[in-house]
């Protein structure tokens, strides 16, 4: 591997065929792959450590769990900050509050209002909040956080317990708002 997109977990492979001076390596298949000669493949633990990954359906969920009490006290040490109190009035989005939907004259994105799957929600904490330390919330604490903000959202009670286990279970309000655009593959829910 040598590039991958962080966000989504596409791995996205580049051919640099047309330098004149290209290093050869073989990967796992033992396909020669050809390279310009820079930096030095990624070793398999970074590669390991990199593949975190949640699919919509909970594939690649760590064990783990965390409480909507847990995830409120986490989120008003590290996530308040920016997002305000309960997600509402930080100088980053909003996460919650969205009170007109996605069909008024000014759209609100928030978790309960955008976005389709909790687990993609799960992903986007673990890897990149809080924005000041990226990936440093332990899983349970991952779990926590995710598990307030369904709350504050309305899609959650107060006493739900977020885990592997659970999450893939939640149904987002918008789950189906978004249009297929794979018009020859099933969707698969």
């Amino acid at each position: 591997m040598y590039i991958r997109n962080s966000i989504f977990g596409v791995l996205v492979f580049v051919s640099f065929a047309s330098f004149a001076e290209c290093d050869k390596t073989t990967n796992a298949a033992n396909t020669t792959i050809e390279g310009p000669g820079l930096g030095q493949p990624a070793p398999e633990e970074m590669i390991k450590a990199w593949n975190i990954s949640i699919f919509p359906d909970g594939t690649g969920l760590p064990i783990g769990k965390g409480t909507v009490a847990e995830g409120k006290v986490i989120f008003k040490a590290q996530c308040a900050i920016c997002h305000g109190p309960a997600g509402i009035g930080g100088a980053a989005e909003e996460l919650s509050g969205g009170e007109q939907g996605l069909t008024g004259e000014y759209p609100d994105k928030t978790i309960g209002t955008y976005w389709p799957y909790a687990t993609t929600l799960f992903d986007f904490i673990k890897r990149g909040m809080p924005l000041s330390a990226p990936g440093s919330l332990t899983v349970d604490q991952t779990y926590a956080v995710t598990a307030y903000l369904l709350h504050v959202n309305k899609i959650l009670p107060e006493d739900a317990v977020m885990s592997n286990e659970t999450l893939p279970k939640v149904e987002m309000p918008n789950r189906n708002g978004f249009v297929w655009i794979y018009p020859g593959l099933k969707k698969s829910d």
